[in-house]
């Protein structure tokens, strides 16, 4: 019997970004389907729009969740299909699309010994953000040595059933669960291997789901301005209109 790989993709509201994230998996599930049987799960946390559709329709099972909170979200997910047994967990975000051997890159990392894998991301489209940022994030990206990277991101992550287990897992956390997950198995002593070379392609909204999440992050090298109503939530002014997203309140990646 193969063993099982899960997939967890947490999801508020991301109806038009989700077809191309779940297209991406496919061709990533279909490049490792002689060596592991994958279980893709969309996490659908307090959605108002047709996520959950979208989701089944493309084939995908949807856990339905009403945390408003991406660390419960990708947690109750690893618990759901940690009930199945796998031996391997992977994590991506919604506006997110792998490349095709980004399953096959964690799975040779596994067989080598490791415990964890953080790869990187990389911004799908520049357009209507202004010129500048581009070079400030791959001024501050790329100021590492190769592929000993020190990002995490939950748009590209992936862990042991049993060292996810054994530190604890996703903490219930608005933002930083996945930089939290990896310092625990750092510090725990765990084989955390840092791969730079299967960048994920991320969305370049500035209106994103988690607070000082990556959306946030493009928006501070933007220098746009945050503005706070009075019940607290932060609203911005998307440079992208076509693809804003609404309040800060639901998964992105985190940037380290």
């Amino acid at each position: 019997m193969r063993p099982v790989l899960g997939v967890v993709v947490p999801a508020h509201d991301e109806e038009e970004l989700l077809p191309a994230c779940l297209a991406g998996l496919r061709v990533a599930v279909g490049a490792v389907a002689d060596r592991v049987r994958v279980d893709v799960l969309v996490v659908a946390d307090a959605c108002t729009d047709r996520t959950e559709a979208v989701a089944r329709r493309c084939g995908v099972e949807v856990l339905r969740l009403d945390a408003h909170t991406v660390g419960r979200a990708r947690a109750a997910g690893a618990s759901f299909l940690l009930g199945r047994g796998p031996s391997w967990l992977a994590t991506t975000d919604a506006d997110s699309v792998v490349p095709h051997d980004w399953l096959a890159a964690q799975l040779d990392a596994r067989a080598e010994g490791a415990d964890g894998w953080v790869g990187t991301v990389d911004v799908a489209d520049w357009r209507g953000l202004p010129p500048p940022v581009r070079r400030r994030y791959r001024d501050a990206y790329e100021n590492g040595d190769g592929d000993a990277h020190r990002h995490v991101h939950g748009a590209s992550l992936g862990i042991a059933a049993r060292a996810y287990e054994a530190v604890g897992g996703f903490p219930p956390r608005a933002t930083g669960e996945d930089v939290a997950l990896v310092d625990r198995l750092d510090r725990a002593g765990f084989r955390v291997v840092r791969d730079g070379a299967h960048p994920v392609a991320t969305s370049a909204r500035t209106v994103g789901r988690a607070p000082d999440g990556f959306a946030g992050h493009l928006l501070g090298l933007a220098g746009r301005r945050v503005i706070a109503d009075p019940s607290g939530t932060r609203w911005v002014e998307d440079p992208r209109p076509d693809q804003r997203r609404g309040r800060d309140n639901g998964s992105a990646a985190h940037i380290s």
